[in-house]
């Protein structure tokens, strides 16, 4: 197995199972948000054509769920920042998630490839601004102030996730890649697993469960984000990783 040396370019995938411990609520998972409410009824482009007022009311209550002071970044969280400033080489750190939590631990080279819940954009003009409260067929845009197109800044089902050209380029020039907390069965960040490996990069797999594509991944550790991801951080900085 390689080992990696300081200075390697990192690449960090984080799903819900890292939100989870925080006290937000997974997607997949018994109990998950799909298992009470379709998606095709509040997260595609046609549901919000077809009823608007519903797919609003949805990500309303994210939101103000989001704006709960008991809902606040977790350890695991904390050392992804750490690692972003004290390893020598560069770290992207890509999320699927649409919180605010890693912002809100301190983590700055961040791309959310499926957009921010705490966002607005107009269908009208294409303007996008941080939101922190309810939106409705009403909300004017602050910049065009058109009614009836303010919509969640969030990528929908059938929309194309955000920053890919980045995320590639930076998968085909990692050593190491990390999927933390995730399922493995939304694309396209399923597939990361497979252009990390043909880039030759050792990759690691941090869940709670094996996730679809667990077999793909040369390290795998089963348990809480909270304890693995300090652990695996540590190990790294202190040049014991991967180790036997």
């Amino acid at each position: 197995m390689q080992r990696i040396q300081p200075g390697d370019p990192i690449v960090i995938l984080t799903g819900a199972g890292i939100s989870k411990e925080s006290g937000l609520d997974t997607f997949r998972d018994t109990g998950g948000v799909w298992t009470r409410v379709r998606l095709e009824d509040v997260a595609t482009p046609d549901a919000f054509d077809r009823d608007p007022d519903l797919v609003h009311g949805f990500y309303n209550a994210r939101r103000r769920t989001l704006a709960d002071p008991a809902i606040q970044p977790n350890p695991a969280h904390a050392a992804l920042v750490r690692l972003e400033r004290d390893w020598p080489g560069p770290v992207l750190l890509v999320t699927q998630n649409v919180d605010d939590l890693h912002e809100r631990a301190g983590s700055r080279g961040l791309i959310h490839m499926h957009g921010q819940l705490a966002r607005a954009r107009c269908l009208a003009c294409g303007a996008g601004r941080d939101w922190a409260g309810d939106l409705s067929v009403d909300t004017p845009c602050p910049a065009c102030g058109a009614t009836g197109g303010m919509r969640p800044d969030v990528v929908w089902f059938g929309e194309m996730p955000l920053a890919m050209a980045k995320i590639e380029a930076a998968l085909a020039a990692c050593r190491l890649f990390v999927s933390i907390g995730t399922s493995g069965t939304v694309y396209p960040a399923a597939a990361f697993v497979h252009q990390a490996l043909d880039a030759g990069a050792l990759t690691v797999e941090l869940n709670l469960e094996p996730g679809q594509a667990s077999g793909l991944f040369a390290i795998r550790r089963r348990g809480p984000a909270t304890q693995l991801v300090p652990k695996f951080v540590e190990r790294l900085l202190a040049g014991e990783f991967p180790g036997r």
